[in-house]
């Protein structure tokens, strides 16, 4: 027999302890709200409501076990009275929040970002980041505790779940939690909903006014200059970088005197294993340039955008300084050419590192 367990009474009394004091900071937080009053026809009407739910055969049976255990074998009326309140109050915060974003009644910063939006799907990226992938994180000190930089990423995966880990990261292990505004590409406007889902999530699309923008008023930024050359890559090709486009992102560092901070990402490369592309014959700008075709997309309909559970690294390197170059850096050619060049062969030397220390896809 243990000795050191709680007996029923007392862990009644703690539990009526905890509601009530959980009820006590609620009120104070919102005198104006009062729950219906709660009584013993509130158990037996929910009781009722439980039951019809189930098939009749099963009803009185039910019915005698759910009066006993609500009444007597587990809450007594304290506990009920502090449990109907904290659910009544739930209830009525939820359908306040929703009938507000109906309406379009909720705060947001001039860029979109919405922070009960955020707070809403938090616990999704959490279960991707710390279940599913199973992400590791290194260099996390090497990020500022304030203050603007610019990170540069590689891209892969066919969708940009590389970009949400990294922000996940930012948001979860960080020690200020700093929420990482992700330039995105224009394909993604068109697709519905995913745009005002990003935005929503502080992401704005990927220009170089913006960027600066962002740096400018010390955020922290995000690009992936390999583009949509990233995200197609073929399985073979995993892990070699593609060309880091006309070196806008260093354009934008440049002009703000923010420090550029490489990342790799390792995993997102075999989410989805493309083995072919068929061209849609558009431009990059216009749209998609190419149809991936992957082991499980087109062939299982929707559920080949299910990503496979791999295990993920994600590495922030050492900042690489901007504050020394002059003021007319960001208008030399041949300079935004030679650090765009240093920041993509960092990156390459990072994700070698980390793929000699891996021995499984989905074990690490």
């Amino acid at each position: 027999m243990e000795t050191g367990a709680p007996s029923g009474e007392e862990s009644r009394r703690q539990l009526a302890s905890e509601l009530a004091e959980l009820e006590e900071r609620m009120r104070a937080q919102t005198p104006e709200y009062e729950p219906p009053a709660y009584s013993e026809q509130h158990v037996d009407s929910l009781v009722e409501e439980m039951v019809d739910q189930v098939p009749k055969e099963a009803q009185p049976g039910m019915r005698t076990r759910l009066r006993g255990v609500l009444s007597q074998e587990i809450f007594d009326p304290e506990v009920l009275r502090g449990a109907w309140y904290m659910l009544n109050y739930t209830a009525r915060y939820y359908a306040d929040m929703i009938k507000r974003r109906y309406t379009g009644e909720y705060d947001t910063d001039e860029w979109g970002l919405d922070w009960e939006f955020v707070d809403a799907i938090r616990p999704f990226l959490t279960f991707l980041y710390k279940v599913y992938w199973r992400v590791e994180t290194t260099g996390i000190e090497n990020v500022p505790i304030e203050g603007r930089a610019l990170l540069v990423s590689n891209h892969s995966g066919m969708l940009p779940w590389d970009g949400v880990m990294v922000g996940t990261a930012l948001l979860t292990e960080h020690p200020a939690q700093r929420l990482v505004r992700t330039l995105y590409a224009g394909l993604l406007n068109q697709l519905p909903y995913v745009s005002t889902a990003l935005v929503r999530l502080g992401q704005t699309l990927a220009t170089v006014e913006n960027g600066t923008r962002l740096l400018q008023q010390d955020e922290l930024v995000a690009v992936f200059p390999e583009g949509y050359k990233g995200v197609g890559k073929s399985f073979k090709d995993r892990y070699r970088l593609a060309r880091f486009g006309r070196g806008g992102f260093v354009e934008m560092a440049l002009n703000t005197r923010a420090p550029i901070i490489p990342v790799s990402v390792v995993g997102c490369e075999e989410t989805y294993i493309t083995v072919a592309k068929v061209p849609t014959f558009t431009s990059e700008e216009a749209g998609l340039p190419y149809f991936p075709i992957t082991l499980t997309f087109p062939w299982l309909g929707l559920l080949g955008f299910v990503p496979l559970p791999t295990k993920w690294y994600i590495d922030f390197g050492q900042p690489i300084p901007t504050e020394g170059y002059e003021s007319q850096a960001a208008q030399n050619p041949v300079l935004l050419s030679l650090v765009t060049d240093q920041v993509r062969n960092t990156i390459q030397e990072m994700l070698y590192r980390r793929l000699e220390q891996r021995r499984s896809i989905f074990f690490g």
